[in-house]
């Protein structure tokens, strides 16, 4: 069974990559800081009859990379695939960053993650693996306002390149991912109102087409082509690419950079503090976590549901304990004729009531095992 190791895995990509991983027949070990989410993706994904183990660790902490390796090496013995996704951001002017929001930053994206290729690397020789790094727009043409993250994974970039030619004789691919503008809650959590709509592509599009990329191992994976076209053509023109930005922030979703306020990282903390004791249960010893409220069920995909338009009131009202739910059918019956966006919003929703013990998922329909608070 192979082994894919994927960081950031709490929500986003790294969320959509661990699940579909699963489904796909891949052993996952999840790595994020939020130990609830991960507790939930976990259950989700064994609901599914796959195997997974979770661990709580922020990837730019000293230690972390080690730990994660060895956590992968107990529960699996081996490592296949390492997806560095983790991402941070510490809104701000550059100027003003303090030294622990740049060092979490270049720790997230650059230094942890080459941290992480080096202890898995004799198991990826051995696997003869594949390593993604997850980088951004960004790192070609940097925007202000997102403090270090914009140089930061301009490092993400350059070190995608650099161990490419270096594992190269090992039989190790590298592929560095440019995902696009994705739809997720990463921009509106650093207090940022995010790309437009338009634009946004969602975590699972790209999480499906980096599983894909497993089997082709290519240099470079750019998501979604034709926004990869247009960061090429800004970074040739950078005197009009300035212009623009200056009088359109919005365009990628930011503020301008004087007017977004500084917002101070935490301290850093010892690796161990963050870490959890993580084992690998069959799927008989899994416990269904205690429900959350309606509200805190929603909340991670509220963003999602106001830019389609999908009222809180209608998802309320899908909660009649004993129905079956079909997602094509919940999605008729609030947007019409939906879209692409509106049945993956749909999806995104019933999941994120599943994960709170509202519903109980069974392929594509959803049985209602609660009403809402």
């Amino acid at each position: 069974m192979s082994v894919l190791v994927v960081t950031g895995a709490s929500s986003g990509i790294g969320r959509a990559l661990a699940l579909r991983a699963g489904r796909a027949g891949y052993d996952v070990v999840a790595i994020g800081r939020n130990q609830a989410a991960l507790d939930a993706l976990a259950e989700r994904v064994r609901r599914e009859h796959a195997r997974i183990v979770t661990g709580a660790y922020d990837v730019a902490l000293p230690g972390s990379a080690r730990q994660i390796v060895e956590l992968a090496r107990r529960a699996f013995g081996r490592i296949d695939v390492l997806v560095n996704n983790a991402g941070q951001v510490a809104v701000g002017p550059l100027s003003e960053q303090s030294d622990d929001a740049l060092r979490a930053q270049f720790g997230t994206h650059a230094i942890g993650p080459v941290a992480l290729v080096r202890e898995a690397l004799p198991y990826l020789r051995a696997s003869r693996g594949h390593v993604f790094m997850v980088g951004s727009g960004v790192a070609r043409v940097p925007v202000g306002g997102l403090g270090a993250y914009p140089p930061s994974k301009a490092a993400t970039r350059s070190s995608a390149s650099v161990l490419r030619r270096e594992l190269k004789p090992d039989g190790i691919a590298v592929t560095y991912v440019d995902p696009g503008v994705v739809d997720t809650a990463f921009m509106s959590r650093a207090g940022m109102p995010g790309a437009p709509e338009p634009l946004l592509v969602t975590p699972e599009d790209v999480a499906r087409k980096m599983l894909l990329a497993i089997g082709t191992r290519p240099r470079v994976l750019n998501a979604v082509p034709w926004q990869t076209a247009f960061v090429a053509l800004a970074e040739l023109f950078p005197r009009i690419t300035d212009v623009v930005l200056e009088r359109n922030p919005s365009l990628v979703g930011a503020q301008d950079a004087a007017a977004v306020p500084h917002v101070a990282s935490e301290p850093p903390r010892e690796a161990a503090a963050l870490t959890t004791t993580a084992t690998v249960p069959e799927p008989s010893d899994v416990q269904t976590p205690a429900p959350a409220g309606f509200e805190a069920a929603i909340e991670p995909v509220r963003r999602r549901m106001e830019r389609v338009k999908l009222s809180e009131g209608f998802v309320r009202g899908l909660l009649r304990e004993g129905d079956v739910l079909d997602v094509h059918e919940v999605a008729l019956r609030w947007a019409g004729m939906p879209n692409k966006n509106e049945r993956a919003a749909t999806t995104e929703v019933l999941d994120a009531l599943s994960d709170a013990g509202y519903l109980r998922r069974d392929g594509e329909r959803y049985h209602v095992v609660r009403g809402p608070d």
